[in-house]
């Protein structure tokens, strides 16, 4: 059973707010597609909220165990996900723009064979690799229908994985809670030549034993940020806040929250995880359709607009954009007639 809040788009459109800055180019650094019982959000769904006011010129399609194959060797199964999302947007090649695929790095150096595959499956739009490995103990903390076993991230046969990932030229995704941000800053440490990207705020948690979100815990949190943003092969995406385990309870309310809300709600979160990395080094994603069950995507984007409203253009850029493609290493159509360059 899913963990994340139902998309209601009767509920979602009880709440209206013009879109703010609808020049600054955008690209959604992190998204998710799929088909399932109990919901569909393929391309055509995705394509229709971005569609609604922002200016998003480009995406990045992160994992999420979409349309495996369901016969052949196990290890090439994951590319049918490849397959699947390269058929649902045949229509829109910026959308995505890349992909982050899973290739099992639990099998250690033998995983060279699926990540060649995936190469040569999507020259050019296969730029990372991402695994299921957030673990936490209590079943409070839960983010995937089928969460991951303890001990992945510090697991020798992941790392050397992780080393091939970086060979063949590849970023590594990492979702993983604020408790186990100590053994990501491990194994970006032991390999200086893999970026790392540490999704969804490096997950600050607000239910189960965090619920009271205590000093300590923001501390804690605060503390694995800031040992990762010293390692100069990592970098951070800031986002995520619709996930239930950050605690927030936006789709409880009678009307859907507003960018104003958000922005007073999030700036804690993104000014740590601006002050430890930088613009150069942060990028802006939607999460979607997973965040959806909470906002809509009008309100997200204008909340990071609201919140990088003191900074300079060539910081804003940076952080819409900029560092996402310079990172995964993407074309970004940055110049638009009528629009200024990025």
């Amino acid at each position: 059973m899913t963990p994340h809040a139902p998309i209601r788009e009767a509920w979602l459109a009880l709440a209206d707010e013009p879109v703010l800055d609808p020049a600054q180019p955008i690209l959604d650094a992190h998204h998710h597609l799929w088909d399932r019982d109990e919901s569909r959000y393929r391309s055509a769904e995705f394509v229709a909220d971005v569609g609604t006011g922002h200016d998003v010129r480009a995406s990045l399609y992160v994992q999420c165990r979409t349309g495996y194959r369901r016969s052949g060797p196990e290890s090439l199964r994951p590319l049918g996900e490849v397959e699947t999302i390269l058929d649902w947007s045949a229509q829109t090649p910026h959308y995505p723009a890349g992909i982050v695929a899973f290739a099992d790095l639990m099998r250690g150096s033998e995983v060279r064979d699926t990540l060649e595959a995936l190469l040569a499956l999507a020259p050019g739009r296969v730029r990372g690799i991402r695994n299921t490995t957030a673990f936490h103990p209590d079943p409070a903390v839960r983010s995937n229908p089928n969460p991951a076993p303890d001990g992945l991230l510090r697991s020798e046969a992941f790392r050397r994985g992780a080393a091939e990932v970086a060979r063949a030229g590849l970023v590594l995704d990492v979702w993983a809670y604020q408790t186990q941000l100590h053994e990501v800053e491990s194994l970006a440490r032991a390999l200086p030549d893999l970026t790392v990207v540490i999704d969804h705020c490096g997950g600050p948690l607000g239910v189960g034993p965090f619920s009271a979100r205590t000093p300590a815990d923001v501390t804690a949190w605060r503390r694995g940020v800031n040992a990762l943003a010293r390692l100069p092969n990592t970098r951070i995406k800031i986002g995520g806040f619709g996930l239930a385990v950050f605690g927030n309870t936006y789709h409880q309310r009678p009307l859907p929250p507003h960018s104003r809300q958000l922005a007073a709600d999030w700036a804690p979160w993104v000014e740590s995880c601006l002050e430890a990395f930088g613009p150069q080094r942060a990028m802006f994603e939607s999460n979607f359709p997973v965040d959806k069950g909470m906002f809509s995507y009008v309100a997200l984007w204008n909340a990071f607009k609201r919140l990088t409203r003191g900074a300079s253009q060539a910081d804003r850029d940076q952080l819409f954009w900029r560092t996402a493609a310079e990172t995964y290493g993407l074309h970004f159509p940055a110049c638009r007639a009528g629009t200024s360059d990025a």
